[in-house]
């Protein structure tokens, strides 16, 4: 189930660099006209290629980090196996999900330097459709396994 999750975001990320490369060329073509106003054009379009790389390598690569963790975790059997029952919409039961993440964030309490804590986190966090926290959690659970050698 792996394989079309990352093929699906790299087919994005192939037509976003596609994107990013005309834009790239339009914008030279733009700063080789004559007219100041069409070269300013051009600088302020250069600059949307740029941010668009940085953003598209810096998405990558949590991508590719996550999914280096998730196997590691999922070899020490450390992958939560919690079924937490659903309603007809595909949200999960309020009450379910907060006992899970209750528990999860206590491990994290208690562990606050362990990468596999902070990804379990990060799972609960997306298990209740919280991306922003279960993003911030990966990126804690990345930093403490670059820090101790596990990434």
């Amino acid at each position: 189930m792996r394989g079309r999750p990352r093929l699906a975001a790299l087919g994005m990320a192939l037509l976003l660099a596609l994107y990013l490369v005309f834009s790239a060329v339009y914008a030279v073509r733009l700063l080789q006209d004559p007219q100041p106003i069409v070269q300013a054009m051009g600088w302020a379009l250069i600059v949307l290629p740029l941010i668009g790389g940085w953003a598209l390598g810096a998405e990558l690569l949590f991508g590719y980090r996550v999914e280096k963790l998730a196997g590691r975790l999922e070899a020490e059997g450390g992958i939560p196996q919690d079924a937490l029952p659903a309603k007809t919409s595909g949200r999960l039961e309020r009450e379910a999900a907060d006992a899970v993440f209750d528990r999860y964030a206590a491990e994290v309490a208690e562990n606050p330097e362990s990468w596999a804590h902070w990804f379990r986190l990060a799972l609960a966090y997306d298990a209740a459709r919280d991306r922003r926290r279960a993003r911030w959690a990966m990126r804690q659970s990345i930093a403490f396994a670059k820090a101790s050698s596990a990434l």
